[in-house]
């Protein structure tokens, strides 16, 4: 599993708040994968029914992440989304993709990453983190790989976040423009089987069947708050 870092580093054009090889070995230990939902795959921009969307280049990437840890471990990852509000698209995107979970109207996020450690008997720094603003903070300041997505409104919440050591990467892409795929292109290149993981979902090969199939067989479980205290309901 070579890689080139200072080929990585000049190849994108985000950030590296952390050294690439550094990002690379604490990868190893990823067991977990979280992602914000709003700002993260989308903008932010909602309609009248609180909705916001996603795309498809973005999905594409996270089915390659969760193929690549696949391959790399022999074994599913977890993975799921964590987000302040309820939103219809992101459930139905979680059931599409096979998610493992969603934990929607939490706007302490912390709560969910708690729980989410004990169900699944991990620490903080097996869990990934993919955010963009203010409510992900204290769970970037807890969890083991951060990537946070750009944005050039906020220049002074980046500050806040780069001086407290809160990311590990700064995407250069916005959440208008896939961000969330270069967060993802950049972790699969880490791991030194970029190639190996498109060529064998081109090729459709025995390998990205049998991950496909279990992939497939996930229901995607629903948390949200009761007070302090999360609960398991499907809204």
């Amino acid at each position: 599993m070579d890689v080139n870092f200072k080929e990585i580093e000049k190849l994108f054009k985000g950030r590296f708040l952390t050294l690439s090889a550094d990002i690379r070995a604490k990868l190893e230990k990823i067991k977990v994968y979280i992602f914000d939902w709003d700002g993260v795959f989308n903008n932010g921009q909602k309609d009248e029914n609180n909705t916001s969307l996603f795309n498809e280049i973005d999905a594409m990437g996270i089915n390659m992440l969760r193929f690549n840890h696949y391959k790399r471990k022999g074994a599913m990852p977890i993975f799921g989304i964590v987000t302040g509000e309820r939103n219809s698209a992101s459930h139905a995107f979680s059931e599409r993709e096979h998610m493992d979970f969603v934990y929607y109207k939490i706007k302490h996020k912390s709560i969910a990453l708690e729980h989410l450690c004990k169900k699944h008997n991990i620490t903080p720094d097996e869990v990934l983190f993919v955010f963009d603003d203010v409510l992900d903070l204290d769970v970037a300041k807890k969890v083991g790989v951060r990537m946070m997505v750009s944005r050039p409104a906020n220049p002074l919440l980046i500050k806040y976040a780069e001086e407290g050591k809160l990311m590990d990467y700064l995407t250069a892409n916005d959440s208008n423009n896939h961000a969330l795929r270069e967060a993802i292109e950049l972790l699969i290149g880490l791991t030194g089987k970029y190639d190996e993981t498109l060529s064998d979902r081109i090729e459709y090969n025995d390998t990205y069947r049998k991950f496909i199939t279990l992939r497939n067989s996930l229901l995607t479980e629903y948390y949200t708050v009761d007070g302090d205290n999360i609960i398991t309901k499907k809204p």
